[in-house]
């Protein structure tokens, strides 16, 4: 079903809906790009732009360790609490017949991570940021429903152990990352609530204020750091690679920023602990994507494209790791094999990718709304086949990742570092090669300008 079709579907849904609170039926919907996992439709009402945040069918919410009742429960606990959340106005019921969701009215502001970076004050977003994730920490158990769940740690780690062997437990990267973890657990420490997906990507902002925080199905009890980690992965900092916090600022501002709001002290090891977690976490989460769409469940040709996003996850991780290598192997050349390739006679597989990729781009002023954020998608898959073929990175090693996972092997294997560099490199050049910390990862491992 196309997004036209849809629209028309939500739009006699919504107005069952609205009808309860007394609102006229809705008018000028249109689906708002993103979401790989729910859907976002904007529309009016009332001379007033409300936001519908949804679900396709009430079994896509049946794996979720709380449905959207909750959801719009913590997100009214929260806007009570002084953070910039929306107001939620109404829940989707069964019979209104669109599946499981929320209304919100909208808020000022765009969710555009380009447009937020560039933004005049990013200093001033980034202290807006921490204070609003003090307050979400603010939150107790009797603030939000009984089902918003606790992660323990040492669960959270094993239950990714578990994901990865699920998904092959081939890949080296992962599998020293999760060794590494199992090694690093930290104490428990007071719980509060986390957003559990607080970046950029999924806040408001405008004229260098925070407007927003959006998408709150991720919420959990937990530590605090693993909040303020989240926000910081290299993945989530887009083109400022440069700033790590949220790619706004500092982490010593952002940190004296939050704790003057909270009273609360960051521990760096900690936030290390729940970077690297984050990142394992994301890693793998980019996997699934590829087992969801081949099991026929969720046939979005953004998952297949976000499922080769692991390559970034993979690198970064090294680059969080490669720190408690001792200093010979850091300081180890790394080699990288010749990716070039001439094709004489006729077209290659690449170069069918691309002519194909070049023809849907002539076709993007055709499209508006999720659908020409669909085409851009596709263009992108077609890349990444255009890339591979040309280069097969050997990314899996069974024995390899066995090895590291029972801790037999170690960054203090000779050479085995800079054998994961390559890989890293390779894998990612294929897959995202315009992805900032790539080019950083090239200068710091072999010298490129």
């Amino acid at each position: 079903m196309g997004d036209g079709d849809k629209a028309g579907s939500i739009e006699q849904g919504l107005a069952r809906a609205l009808a309860r609170i007394g609102l006229p039926g809705p008018e000028e919907i249109t689906r708002l790009t993103g979401g790989a996992t729910m859907e976002s439709w904007r529309f009016s009402t009332a001379g007033e732009v409300f936001v519908l945040r949804r679900a396709p069918s009430l079994d896509f919410m049946k794996d979720r360790p709380f449905g959207h009742g909750t959801e719009a429960a913590i997100i009214r606990a929260a806007r009570q609490a002084g953070v910039t959340a929306p107001e939620v106005i109404l829940n989707l019921e069964a019979s209104d017949g669109i599946g499981s969701g929320f209304v919100m009215r909208a808020l000022p502001g765009t969710p555009d991570p380009r447009a937020i970076l560039a933004m005049e004050q990013p200093g001033r977003i980034l202290t807006e940021v921490a204070r609003d994730l003090a307050r979400i920490h603010s939150l107790g158990r009797g603030d939000v429903p009984p089902d918003v769940p606790e992660i323990d740690y040492r669960e959270g780690v094993n239950a990714l152990r578990l994901q990865f062997e699920e998904a092959g437990g081939d890949r080296p990267i992962i599998a020293l990352g999760l060794r590494w973890l199992l090694d690093n657990i930290p104490q428990r420490e007071e719980p509060v609530l986390n957003h559990g997906d607080y970046r950029l990507g999924n806040i408001l902002c405008e004229d260098s204020h925070l407007t927003g925080v959006l998408d709150w199905e991720l919420a959990h009890f937990g530590d605090p750091h693993e909040d303020l980690a989240f926000g910081c992965m290299a993945v989530w900092r887009f083109a400022r690679y440069d700033r790590p916090a949220l790619g706004l600022g500092s982490l010593d501002d952002y940190f004296a920023a939050y704790e003057t709001e909270s009273g609360r002290k960051v521990d760096p090891a900690r936030f290390r602990f729940w970077t690297i977690y984050r990142t394992i976490w994301w890693a793998l989460g980019c996997l699934k994507m590829a087992a969801y769409w081949r099991s026929g469940e969720d046939r979005m040709l953004e998952r297949v494209v976000i499922s080769r996003r692991t390559s970034e996850q993979e690198l970064d991780l090294l680059m969080l790791l490669e720190q408690d290598a001792p200093e010979e192997e850091r300081a180890r050349r790394v080699i990288l094999p010749d990716m070039s390739c001439i094709y004489l006679g006729e077209a290659s597989q690449p170069e069918m990718a691309t002519a194909i990729a070049e023809w849907l781009d002539t076709l993007k002023d055709k499209l508006t709304g999720h659908d020409r954020f669909q085409l851009a998608v596709a263009r992108n898959a077609l890349g990444m086949i255009a890339r591979e073929a040309d280069l097969l990175p050997a990314s899996r090693d069974l024995l390899l990742a066995e090895a590291l996972l029972a801790g037999e092997k170690s960054l203090a294997s000779p050479q085995l570092l800079a054998e994961l560099k390559a890989m890293a490199i390779e894998k990612l050049s294929a897959d995202v090669p315009k992805y900032p910390a790539l080019r950083a990862a090239r200068q710091k491992w072999i010298g490129e300008h």
